[in-house]
């Protein structure tokens, strides 16, 4: 959704304030593509402090399916964040101090799907899994062992004995 701001950025001391549905159906990343299954529209402050500064502060909330970090079911996971942006305004021209570039703002228009996607990237979790005691999928065969056991050898051995089992491993080719 494009917003356009210029009577903000025109203003001095104006605020507005905006309430504005999210348009993206999935977040794409280099994780992969994750569909955004709900999104609450995204209430937006937008105000120019005094010809200096123009304030973005706003809420949004949306529900992403993220896969289990164990075993690869998606999970319904709500993403909940505020948006609190300050940009430096120069004869009319918005800039990011803390970011050179500002994709989400060109001109006199800003671009809210592309503030939302830098605020799930900043907010994106660090670990998602389906439950706490999830078990993941077999190292061997692939099967989720939430769903029950296979029948493969899962045996690990310690690391530190690998040089006695060599030397086992000959003396029984022998």
């Amino acid at each position: 959704m494009i917003l356009d701001i210029t009577d903000v950025i025109k203003t001095i001391n104006k605020v507005k304030t905006f309430e504005t549905p999210i348009e993206l159906d999935n977040f794409s990343s280099r994780l992969g593509d994750f569909p955004i299954t709900k999104k609450d529209p995204v209430n937006l402050t937008i105000a120019n402090q005094e010809d200096a500064a123009l304030l973005i502060t706003g809420n949004a909330n949306l529900t992403l399916e993220i896969p289990c970090g164990r075993c690869l079911n998606p999970v319904p996971t709500n993403l909940s964040f505020s948006i609190d942006r300050k940009l430096t305004l120069h004869d009319g021209v918005a800039t990011d101090d803390d970011m050179e570039e500002t994709d989400y703002l060109i001109g006199f228009e800003m671009d809210v799907d592309k503030l939302i996607y830098a605020e799930i990237l900043v907010n994106w979790p660090m670990k998602v899994l389906c439950k706490d005691d999830c078990k993941g999928i077999c190292k061997v065969c692939g099967m989720n062992l939430n769903a029950g056991t296979c029948k493969c050898d899962t045996f690990v051995p310690d690391p530190r004995m690998a040089a006695i089992q060599d030397i086992f491993k000959n003396f029984k080719e022998v």
